[in-house]
Parts: C-alpha cells; sequence; structure tokens
C-alpha cells in the first residue's frame, strides 16, 4: 500500500493513459469508479491491477476491507490525493475509490444460444452512452449477453463503463467482424430480429417464445446495412405516432428487449427476472 500525491508518479501516468483506447488495448486494462462498482466487480470473479482510493477514505471500514482484498488478489493499493483522483477520472468531483481491472470479453464460438436466451448484436454503434445503456439494459431484462459487430465503440472506455452502473461486470461481451458474424450466424439455431425502418411486421406481433432470439440492431445514423437485414428472419419496425422518423438506439432497444422479454417477466415480481 502506497501514498501518491503527484501526477508524475509513474502509475498515475499509466493509469491515466487508460482514458486512451490504444493503451486500454496495449495493456488489456480499464478503469472504472465508486465503491460499490469495484465490490461489484470483484463478486463477479474480474481481476483487479489496481485500487486507488482517497485519503478521506482512511478508517472507512468498507474501504478498507476492500483494500485488503485487492492486496489478498494480488492488487497494488494506492492512497491518492483528491487532485489525483481527479486526474485519474476526469471529474472535479470524483468517486473516492478507483479500480483498475483487466478487460474480459467473450469469444463468438462460445456463444451458443439454448431454449429462451436472449442476446443482442449491434452494428457499429458509435456512441459510447448507447452502448452501456444498452448494456445495463441488457442486464435489466435477463439478456445473455451483446455481439458488437464491426467498428463499434470501446465497450471499456470509461464513458461506456459509466453509462452501464455496473452491468459491464455482469453482461458477456462478443466482438467479432460482420464476416465472422455472418458465418457464426449461419449456424446459429434460434431465430434473428432485426429492426428496419422498412419492416413491415410491427414489432409487437412477434411471438418471441420460440426457442432463442437474437436482437440485431443497427447503426445510430445508417440503420442495418443489407448483408445484415437479409441475415435477419424477420425485420419488424417499431411505430411512431409523432413527427420523430426515429428513436435513439439504446430507447429501440430497449423497447425491443423488453418485448422480446415480456412473458418471463412475471407481472407479480419483475424485480427478480
Amino acid at each position: 500500500m502506497k501514498e501518491v500525491t503527484s501526477l508524475t508518479n509513474p502509475i498515475i501516468k499509466d493509469i491515466r493513459a487508460l482514458a486512451l483506447k490504444k493503451f486500454r488495448d496495449r495493456e488489456h486494462l480499464f478503469m472504472t469508479e465508486g465503491l460499490k462498482l469495484v465490490i461489484d466487480a470483484f463478486e463477479a470473479g474480474w481481476t483487479i491491477r489496481t485500487l486507488l482510493y482517497a485519503k478521506a477514505g482512511r478508517g472507512n471500514d468498507a474501504v478498507e476491507r476492500l483494500a485488503a482484498r485487492t492486496v489478498a488478489a494480488g492488487g497494488l493499493v494506492l492512497v491518492v490525493s483528491e487532485k489525483v483522483l481527479s486526474a485519474v477520472t476526469r471529474r472535479d468531483n470524483p468517486q473516492m475509490v478507483v479500480g483498475v481491472f483487466e478487460q474480459k470479453t467473450l469469444p463468438l464460438d462460445a456463444v451458443r444460444p439454448a431454449d429462451a436466451d436472449v442476446w443482442v448484436a449491434l452494428d457499429r454503434v458509435r456512441d459510447p452512452g448507447n452502448l452501456g445503456t444498452i448494456l445495463r439494459t441488457a442486464d435489466a431484462v435477463g439478456a445473455k449477453g451483446v455481439i458488437l459487430v464491426g467498428d463499434c465503440t470501446d465497450s471499456f472506455s470509461i464513458e461506456t463503463v459509466r453509462a452501464t452502473m455496473g452491468s459491464i461486470f455482469a453482461v458477456p461481451i462478443v466482438r467479432a467482424s460482420p464476416e465472422a458474424f455472418l458465418a457464426w450466424r449461419r449456424g446459429y439455431a434460434g431465430r434473428m430480429v432485426g429492426t428496419h425502418l422498412e419492416g413491415s411486421v410491427d414489432y409487437r406481433t412477434v411471438d418471441y417464445r420460440k426457442g432463442p432470439t437474437l436482437l440485431m440492431m443497427g447503426n445510430e445514423q445508417q440503420g442495418l446495412p443489407e448483408n445484415l437485414a437479409s441475415a435477419c428472419d424477420t425485420l419488424v419496425r417499431i411505430p411512431q405516432a409523432g413527427r420523430a422518423d426515429s428513436l435513439n438506439l439504446a430507447v429501440a432497444t430497449g423497447v425491443m428487449l423488453y418485448e422480446i422479454r415480456r412473458h418471463a417477466l412475471p407481472l407479480e415480481d419483475r424485480s427478480k427476472a
């Protein structure tokens, strides 16, 4: 356990560099903020490398237990000034605790949906807030994971991780090229449903209870390209009564996921589904 107050400390400089994707990719690491989220990561079995906590956390039982747990797991603990925490998180009022964890993704060939499983595939999602919100929603409805197809925003950026509110640790993430995804899809035994402005089927009229479902959502600006749209078994539309011609990607994904999972979320106790 070390005390650090200088921004020129080499460990702090390396952690600050994780704000850039090339350094996250090179080190295979990312940051998460907040006591609860760091505890969630531990509980979900993620590997911690470094724990930073503010000097004000000294004497806090929960923080000190977390520090002891980090040391026991082979991680480094740094007690830092608020100036250092602000620089690391790029926030004026940072959380008391920051954890640096190893990234974790699932290989595409490990995805074998069964029964009533629901997976989400996202084509070239570019906005980290959208991706984080979709991961959080997928977690809320009990979806099995999210497949990122093509050139997507980084699921381990600090903006995405913040938007997940901890669901980054609960929802498996897969990355795949369009070619690899389409090859995998040919062996997928379930139904692939895509949203499309030209979809002729109202999303509320589809029976999603027949086997596993793969929900395919398109890019924020361009929607689904032809190769992914034609790979879908069903193209659906979400009707709109107002002047807007489309929905935000995260909102549309949420609407679809809750409809797909509607029969699996009992009215009497949805919180435990």
